[in-house]
């Protein structure tokens, strides 16, 4: 048994489905699911149901939040085609913005290039009195984060660069999508951008045997484009999960075409990158910097006090559908042997999961942003 300390880790990504898709997971859940893959902060994007796009829909999620999760939570502010510039009131209390270039549906798919520019130019503008955060700011606002694929993503790039907003760019997982973000990082555009561990350990080739568990968005990409985002590590400032729950009866009650894309993942990423350290392709350095360090800087988050993870980093083992918090309880990860379980995690001082049983009670974790 070798235990090692690491930080209390964040995801930067994640689905909470609450309000309008609690059968899927809610505040609670989706914590609970949280703690137990050693992750004591999440920030939570705004595709519920309603999207959260004005002030009132983020002020009744923070309500939600406040009395049901029990790791720390940020929330996201979305842009829409119907609610105008609704958002930028609330820019102060949300983590970021968040812009659905491609593969969304309803209010929050930005389509045009003309609602784009208006989007990042309110954003700047917004940002001239209160400035972008620093890692653990009070004040100020966070990044434009975009799911953007391929030819949006030189698009964002661009308009990141024109109006001089720092930009995050989510879920990369192609070849030519890291490839330009590393050229633009060398150019001096304020970008950022993180890498799913399902980007990082699957690839097309898995799906005759995942079937409609594999199907998400961004899909899964070729093997080549899998070894591009190893070739590219440094230019990857996060791992995230993108944790998109959705119900095995909804996945496979449906073909592949209608299936709702997404899987689960918050508790499944850490094991994984410690496979990854074992086998030689990561270091535990690299975990905290991603998963701890980067996440904290560019959104401006707040570290907490008297908070870590325990893990077992010799500890092999299978992971599986069972016994998982998640409400969905499955993973397309199933019967994948790996390396490093968490034994502990510790948050302002508490002990909130151990033994794999997860001891904090709802409410008990923490609002960022909305109350500073």
């Amino acid at each position: 048994m070798s235990v090692i300390r690491l930080p209390g880790l964040v995801d930067a990504h994640v689905h909470l489905r609450e309000p309008g898709y609690e059968y899927k997971e809610d505040f609670t859940s989706g914590t609970r699911a949280a703690l137990a893959g050693g992750v004591v902060a999440v920030l939570d994007m705004p595709n519920s149901h309603p999207p959260t796009s004005t002030p009132e829909r983020l002020a009744d999620k923070a309500r939600r939040a406040a009395a049901k999760a029990v790791c720390d939570v940020g929330l996201f502010v979305g842009a829409t085609q119907t609610e105008q510039d609704a958002y930028l009131s609330a820019a102060t209390q949300a983590c970021g913005l968040k812009i659905y270039v491609n593969d969304t549906f309803g209010s929050l798919r930005i389509d045009t290039l003309a609602l784009m520019h208006r989007l990042f130019r309110g954003w700047a503008e917004q940002a001239e009195g209160v400035g972008y955060r620093m890692r653990g700011a009070a004040q100020g606002i966070g990044p434009i984060t975009v799911h953007a694929e391929e030819l949006m993503v030189p698009a964002c790039l661009a308009l990141s660069q024109l109006y001089g907003t720092p930009l995050h760019i989510a879920h990369v997982s192609r070849r030519s999508e890291i490839e330009l973000i590393r050229a633009a990082k060398e150019r001096g555009v304020p970008v950022s951008c993180e890498v799913t561990p399902h980007h990082l350990f699957l690839s097309s080739d898995d799906l005759p045997r995942l079937g409609v568990r594999g199907d998400m968005r961004p899909r899964l990409a070729t093997p080549d484009d899998v070894a591009a985002l190893w070739e590219h590590l440094e230019a990857v400032d996060l791992f995230a999960t993108d944790h998109a729950p959705h119900t095995l009866a909804e996945k496979e009650g449906a073909a592949l075409s209608a299936a709702p894309p997404g899987v689960p993942g918050l508790e499944t990423m850490l094991p994984l990158l410690l496979t990854a350290v074992h086998d030689g392709r990561l270091d535990i350095a690299d975990i905290v910097a991603r998963c701890a360090h980067n996440p904290r800087r560019i959104y401006g988050m707040p570290e907490p006090p008297e908070s870590w993870v325990d893990v077992d980093v010799d500890l092999s083992w299978e992971l599986a559908n069972s016994g998982l918090q998640t409400r969905v309880g499955w993973t397309p990860f199933a019967g994948q042997r790996v390396y490093g379980r968490v034994e502990q995690v510790v948050l302002r001082g508490q002990v909130v999961y151990a033994g794999g049983q997860v001891l904090a009670a709802p409410g008990s974790g923490r609002v960022l942003f909305v109350e500073g």
